[in-house]
């Protein structure tokens, strides 16, 4: 499970908004002048609004930890990494074997990641509900009196 600490800034029946602070990542990163996400960071505030799946009893100001598993992570990159790729390659093969020009070539592999974005759209639009895809909150802390204290599910 990759995990984020945030505070909850709002909440909702069944979920809340969470703000993580993406600089923590990039602090410990040995690639962080080379990286595209680094610089974001640091031109915006910081600062990322997450709505997060949530079965504790909260409220604004509380510190959570979110978290969302890595296999989904991994499955959501390849889908939208690969698959427009491969797309772009299979529409370039059959378009070079079928008409042997290079413009016709170039046009199928244009139209085949054309597609690949489209699939990588629909897929995304009819998952967008799926609660295995969300994040959520998978511990509660807050700041007490005597240290630290886990606030369990109600």
């Amino acid at each position: 499970m990759i995990e984020e600490t945030g505070r909850v800034v709002a909440v909702e029946q069944g979920a809340v908004w969470v703000e993580t602070i993406r600089k923590s990542a990039c602090d410990s990163c040995s690639s962080q002048k080379g990286c595209g996400h680094s610089v974001l960071a640091k031109l915006g505030s910081g600062k990322n609004h997450v709505r997060v799946l949530n079965s504790f009893s909260l409220s604004e100001g509380d510190e959570v930890v979110i978290g969302i598993p890595e296999d989904v992570v991994v499955k959501g990159s390849l889908m939208a990494y690969f698959l427009p790729l491969l797309t772009l390659l299979f529409a370039s093969v059959v378009g070079q074997l079928m008409w042997d020009t290079e413009a016709f070539t170039i046009g199928c592999g244009v139209a085949g990641l054309g597609v690949g974005f489209l699939l990588v759209r629909w897929h995304f639009l009819r998952n967008e509900n799926n609660r295995r895809y969300q994040p959520s909150v998978v511990k509660a802390v807050s700041d007490s009196h005597f240290g630290v204290c886990k606030i369990y599910p109600a």
